[in-house]
């Protein structure tokens, strides 16, 4: 089995709860959506095998929170991300999952092995793709068996509705998970920044615990 790794590089995880933990980054190539506002293009890949790919994340000092399974999209290659975090969990290593939150069936082949989702809702006026929701639900089951939280990029585009039924569906599947709203990296206009004070009321209305986080690592200049 071999696995297609775009890179692998240690740094601090600049979005979510977990700001400013150092990470050891395991960047999947590919993905099965095509954001709008994706900032993340990947051109190549190399290829590990899941015990050459171990091999290398133990050349890193233990001095860091947790291994970071990013993309791309990790459960696009679900057996391969299934068999490197057997091995990082057999070896006591934290797995923290960065996942767009579409694929339920693939989460459920490898929750075992997973300790944190970073799960995003993909609102359609945001991305330009069509909705998720019945994916996102499905699969915020699946990831509520573990530490999960749920991140959703505001654009300039993204619409009052789709906050509210990303708030409709956590309170019904998951009431205390939180909900990070990360501007837009692309966009810093006044415009946006008085529609991320407006969401957050409308979570705060409607007791869903909300932080603004934005992609902190950008503004840094880290990778």
């Amino acid at each position: 089995m071999k696995g297609k790794i775009a890179e692998v590089f240690d740094s601090v995880q600049g979005e979510g709860l977990y700001l400013g933990e150092k990470q050891i980054f395991v960047r999947f190539f590919g993905c099965n959506l095509s954001c709008r506002f994706c900032d993340t293009k990947l051109y190549s890949f190399s290829e590990y095998g899941p015990q050459e790919l171990y091999e290398r994340l133990k050349m890193y000092r233990k001095n860091y929170h947790s291994v970071c399974f990013t993309g791309g999209e990790p459960l696009v290659q679900k057996d391969f991300l299934k068999e490197i975090s057997k091995l990082t969990h057999k070896d006591n290593l934290k797995n923290y999952l960065e996942t767009n939150g579409t694929l339920p069936d693939a989460l459920k082949d490898v929750i075992d092995y997973i300790d944190i989702v970073a799960m995003d809702f993909k609102f359609p006026s945001s991305t330009d793709l069509n909705s998720f929701w019945d994916a996102h639900r499905l699969f915020l089951e699946v990831a509520s068996a573990k530490e999960v939280f749920i991140k959703a990029v505001i654009c300039e585009s993204t619409e009052e509705g789709d906050l509210i039924d990303a708030l409709r569906l956590i309170r019904e599947v998951a009431k205390n998970t939180i909900l990070i709203l990360q501007p837009d990296s692309g966009a810093s206009s006044e415009s946006l920044i008085n529609k991320l004070d407006g969401f957050k009321d409308i979570c705060r209305r409607e007791k869903i615990t909300t932080c603004v986080i934005p992609q902190v690592h950008k503004i840094m200049g880290l990778k």
